[in-house]
């Protein structure tokens, strides 16, 4: 009996130092997680530091280059032949297009930099000022854009506003090749974890159940095996030659959609449109 006891005890406590090993185990495993989570947080500000210093750098030159090329055009238009006038005029187009890139890029770098202010935020209102906008830029286009009312969030405004104008944006951009358009904005109205699996796929361990929110166009879509690529930095799956761009709208847009604690996805078919479904 008492050598049993004796067992007893000599089993409860190697238990009890199994579970102290454990423990310290676990919070040094704590530890080493928070310490390199840490240095990426610094080697992640000092890598978008250098990105908004460089790319804030570079306006400047290319500031000057175009306009030495303006006035090339404009003041030795008579001592030019055609093709040296095709090359001031192409110069002109890659200057612009690389300030488009750096707009882009601050753009990009800006929206992880100062603090977020969340507030009531009416996102439909701020939808249709943009709508507004872009059938400014192109009158002559027959675009229809669907905006559900009413619809708000608790959020960072300046961020939001920057993240559905790129989306919008796009929306806009991919739907030029069409006679006529149709851009809706809304909330999805089903239950997390049912409805269409491709719709609401990888979202399931969002908890508590936040709004759905879409951006939809009937434009030239995507294929849907290249979606993975869709967030990335200069990452397009448009030639240049089809659609302008730089790559980098919609990483701003994920790095907006993250900094709120939400997700952003996306379904398409090629030339059947695409609809990007985010949560804040």
């Amino acid at each position: 009996m008492v050598r049993q006891e004796q067992l007893n005890w000599a089993i409860k406590i190697a238990q009890i130092n199994e579970r102290k090993r454990t423990q310290a185990q676990i919070m040094q495993l704590n530890a080493d997680l928070q310490r390199q989570t840490a240095e990426l947080e610094v080697v992640n500000q000092e890598l978008e530091s250098f990105s908004y210093s460089v790319s804030h750098d570079l306006r400047a030159p290319l500031r000057r280059i175009e306009g030495f090329a303006v006035m090339l055009l404009e003041d030795c238009d008579q001592h030019l032949n055609t093709q040296g006038k095709e090359y001031l005029k192409r110069m002109r187009v890659s200057t612009q297009q690389m300030s488009n890139l750096i707009e882009d890029l601050l753009s990009l770098a800006r929206v992880t930099r100062g603090e977020m202010r969340r507030q009531e935020v009416d996102m439909s209102a701020i939808v249709g000022a943009i709508a507004l906008d872009l059938q400014k830029t192109q009158p002559s286009r027959q675009v229809e854009f669907v905006i559900a009312p009413g619809i708000v969030a608790n959020a960072d405004r300046r961020l939001v506003a920057i993240a559905l104008e790129n989306l919008l944006g796009n929306a806009w951009k991919y739907t030029a090749k069409h006679p006529t358009a149709r851009i809706e904005f809304g909330t999805v109205n089903f239950s997390w974890g049912q409805g269409n699996p491709s719709a609401i796929a990888n979202t399931q361990s969002l908890m508590p159940n936040p709004p759905i929110y879409f951006v939809r166009d009937d434009g030239a879509g995507f294929d849907m095996a290249y979606a993975d690529k869709l967030f990335g930095t200069f990452q397009r799956l448009h030639k240049n030659t089809e659609f302008e761009g730089t790559g980098v709208g919609l990483a701003t847009v994920q790095r907006i959609i993250h900094r709120h604690g939400g997700r952003i996805w996306a379904k398409a078919n090629v030339e059947q449109g695409a609809t990007f479904y985010f949560t804040l």
